[in-house]
């Protein structure tokens, strides 16, 4: 979390509390957020606890029940704020807003302005920030500033049954190659490490522009920005993970041999219904080339479990999978309808909830073993590690294998002169399911 006042020669006496729910994604917008408002002179805080302000932006997310749940509970909690005098406004905009915009004019009056959609120019009017506009990608990072989510697109073209996010965040447009790169060169001038690449799917980037895939051309002008030391990226598309892609990652150093693909499930049926383009023998076939590419790859990806009509059967199959591919790293969802998806409206929602969590829990019991087996057998080796802070006495960092808050921890017995956003080899000596314990050499 950062706060920062700057004065100008006319100041304001505002204090704005923004406040980031949801995915990495709106957390990008709300630092591209805070930095406008804290350079037009407001006092602008950001994810911080506060008693009082006077006005609070609240970043939206609308994917998911319990993000939606929690959304509102946050404009709620802060109605009472107002309620009570300690705050004159609230401005609500993401996701939630985008998606329920009449429904929420109409339960929450207490809310002064739906915005929607990440909209810089609506907001900043809304509060009183007059043209010109800084650079529209500066952004105040929150967190120590060694690591950043770089957006490289907006909205989604796939037509998955279980996802709203096409209905509301609209067609896919990717960033031109030089706006990225300059973004990154920014943010390297400012002593950022680690750049970790997200969009709603990173491997379609530049196919809208070029209609073919151009991910492997941002990787090699980014991996030219003096400054960055490691490089990650988040969220491809199974199907459109090429043999280009994969030999670029090989190729660059700077690049973490970091595959994150979400699979959702191996089931030729399942898939099909989930309308995910792919099949098993195609992420077969891309798994395998990739382990045989980049022999020391990390794995990662997620499923969901408890689809409509997801069977005994076809969930024995994932979990066979499961034990066989023996993945890195493994998150795991129950299913649940989404308003105005396909799967909503052609689907009942057949497997019960404690069917679905049962079938969760086996999957994630799996994963846990495996994952109990691959950090053990990383005890008495020596792996970089970037140190993001310390908790407890002790330093925390990750290796290349691990991503910001999703993947696993690394803990560093106290040393002399380590630093925050430097990566250092770490001696292994013991381990955990999802932790490594070690000291720096």
């Amino acid at each position: 979390m950062q706060t920062i006042k700057i004065h100008f020669m006319k100041q304001f006496p505002n204090r704005i509390e923004i406040i980031t729910l949801g995915c990495s994604k709106n957390l990008v917008d709300s630092e591209q957020l805070h930095y406008q408002l804290a350079h037009a002179g407001y006092d602008t805080g950001h994810n911080s606890e506060f008693d009082a302000a006077d006005i609070a932006v609240v970043n939206t997310c609308g994917f998911v029940n319990d993000a939606k749940e929690e959304s509102i509970e946050t404009i709620l909690n802060l109605v009472e704020k107002k309620n009570a005098g300690k705050l004159r406004k609230i401005v609500v905009f993401g996701c939630l807003a985008q998606r329920y915009m009449e429904e929420l004019q109409h339960e929450l009056p207490e809310v002064d302005t739906f915005i929607g959609n990440f909209d810089m120019k609506a907001l900043l009017s809304e509060l009183m920030v007059k043209p010109p506009y800084l650079p529209a990608h500066r952004r105040v990072l929150d967190n120590h500033g060694h690591y950043a989510y770089l957006k490289i697109a907006e909205g989604c073209n796939r037509k998955c049954s279980f996802c709203a996010i096409p209905g509301f965040k609209g067609k896919y447009i990717s960033r031109s190659i030089d706006d990225v790169c300059n973004e990154a060169a920014s943010l390297a001038a400012s002593g950022l490490k680690e750049l970790m690449l997200i969009a709603q799917d990173t491997s379609f980037y530049g196919y809208d522009r070029a209609r073919r895939y151009l991910l492997p051309d941002l990787l090699n002008e980014l991996v030219t920005i003096q400054g960055i030391e490691w490089i990650r990226i988040h969220y491809l598309y199974p199907s459109a993970v090429t043999r280009r892609l994969i030999e670029t990652v090989a190729e660059h150093e700077k690049i973490c041999n970091y595959f994150d693909i979400p699979l959702q499930h191996i089931s030729d049926e399942v898939l099909r219904n989930m309308k995910r383009n792919t099949s098993k023998a195609d992420i077969v076939k891309i798994l395998t080339d990739i382990r045989h590419i980049v022999p020391d790859a990390c794995l990662r990806t997620t499923f969901i479990v408890g689809f409509p009509g997801e069977t005994r059967k076809q969930f024995n199959e994932l979990l066979s999978f499961v034990r066989g591919m023996r993945f890195d790293r493994v998150g795991a969802f129950s299913y649940s309808h989404e308003e105005n998806t396909y799967g909503a409206r052609h689907f009942a929602d057949t497997v019960t909830a404690r069917t679905k969590l049962a079938r969760l829990d086996s999957l994630m019991a799996v994963q846990q073993q495996i994952s109990l087996e691959k950090n053990a057998a990383k005890v008495g080796k020596v792996v970089p590690v970037m140190v993001d802070g310390n908790e407890n006495g002790l330093f925390v960092g990750r290796t290349a294998s691990d991503s910001v808050e999703v993947d696993n921890t690394v803990w560093i017995d106290p040393g002399k002169n380590i630093q925050v956003g430097h990566v250092y080899p770490v001696y292994v000596y013991d381990s955990a399911e999802f932790d490594l314990f070690g000291r720096i050499v």
